[in-house]
């Protein structure tokens, strides 16, 4: 009889934990028990996980006693403090924050990209990319195996969940103000409808705003330099040149990005799109005849990644452009979690 490792879901009544126990229902049963940990506040909940209903635990450094693998989904600030405790308690932390992503001492994990990097963890602990650098590294990272990515220019289209609860709030209660109402022609009509912006410096609803993250002093944002930074480290490419603007849109849930990849070799646009058709983790709709591509109506509740409108460059036979699509609440976050943490499961039988 195999013995099956422990696992721990911190922020289990959190958006991106009530996707994570989804993905367990649905995923090979590769765990024992299942602990699920949050807040003071949330304690005492009973969630379904795998038709069993889990009482959920408060956190504290005793829960992680006898767990093996715990996954971690709450604010930077939290795991920066817990992760190290459950490492220190014998588990593997595999964290979804940004708390550890730039720690030279642990390792950035796309499985579909560099999965062996798990074995490689002096901490104990594992971090998780951002949302948006994953919604694209999957497609990257199978192209550069191949013809050698140098260049990066990237646009990304990012849903209102990616800014948390709150951004999914304001968006739907901007829509229903917006609705039925006689807006004109005028952009400044909808700011005249819309006052509460939530998170966002704008109103979203019909609209979109070239801002994601916190200002740098350099121009950029925080979410673009996540991805530059963290698309080098998963690649491990430390001088890759990275341009990205992100844009927040009015879609829920689903990040979009237009990606100009340039590589060492030239590229044969026919030859990377069955590339892309052969790897694990991608989905490729690219039929433009009959103007299918992917859209984030198409690709919400789904795991790949989603690639159309793959074009050789017109001016230089070593670029591609295309259009990704990737669920920031699956792939983008709960799915990739779960994909490092299967992996380290396999090391226990």
């Amino acid at each position: 009889m195999i013995n099956k490792p422990t696992l721990a879901v911190v922020g289990a009544t959190g958006a991106v934990g009530t996707v994570m126990l989804e993905l367990l229902t649905e995923r090979d049963d590769v765990w024992g028990e299942i602990k699920l940990i949050a807040s003071e506040r949330s304690a005492g909940k009973k969630l379904m996980v795998r038709g069993k209903e889990v009482i959920v635990q408060a956190l504290a450094p005793e829960v992680f006693d006898g767990v093996d693998v715990a996954m971690f989904d709450v604010p930077d600030e939290v795991s920066a403090i817990w992760a190290p405790i459950a490492a220190e308690r014998g588990a593997i932390a595999v964290d979804n924050s940004g708390a550890f992503r730039m720690d030279p001492e642990v390792p950035l994990v796309v499985p579909e990209v560099n999965g062996e990097k798990t074995k490689d963890r002096p901490k104990g602990i594992i971090s998780n990319p951002n949302c948006t650098t994953l919604s694209m590294i999957v497609v990257v990272g199978a192209l550069h195996k191949k013809y050698g990515v140098t260049e990066l220019i990237v646009s990304s289209y990012q849903a209102a969940s990616g800014a948390g609860q709150s951004g999914i709030d304001t968006l739907e209660a901007q829509m229903n103000k917006v609705a039925g109402k006689e807006l004109g022609h005028k952009a400044g009509d909808v700011r005249e409808v819309v006052n509460d912006f939530g998170p966002f410096p704008a109103p979203l609803a019909l609209n979109v705003i070239p801002w994601a993250g916190s200002l740098r002093e350099d121009g950029y944002t925080s979410e673009e330099l996540k991805v530059r930074n963290e698309s080098r480290k998963i690649l491990g490419i430390s001088d890759l040149k990275v341009t990205a603007t992100c844009v927040r849109v009015p879609v829920i849930t689903t990040h979009s990005l237009t990606v100009v990849a340039r590589f060492k070799n030239p590229v044969d646009v026919d030859a990377a799109r069955n590339l892309l058709r052969n790897s694990e983790g991608v989905v490729v709709v690219d039929e433009p005849e009959s103007k299918k591509f992917p859209t984030p109506a198409d690709v919400v509740g789904t795991d790949p990644t989603w690639v159309g409108r793959i074009r050789a460059s017109l001016d230089d036979p070593n670029t591609l452009t295309f259009f990704v699509c990737g669920d920031n609440l699956r792939k983008g976050a709960a799915l990739n979690t779960a994909q490092i943490a299967e992996l380290i499961a396999k090391e226990f039988n």
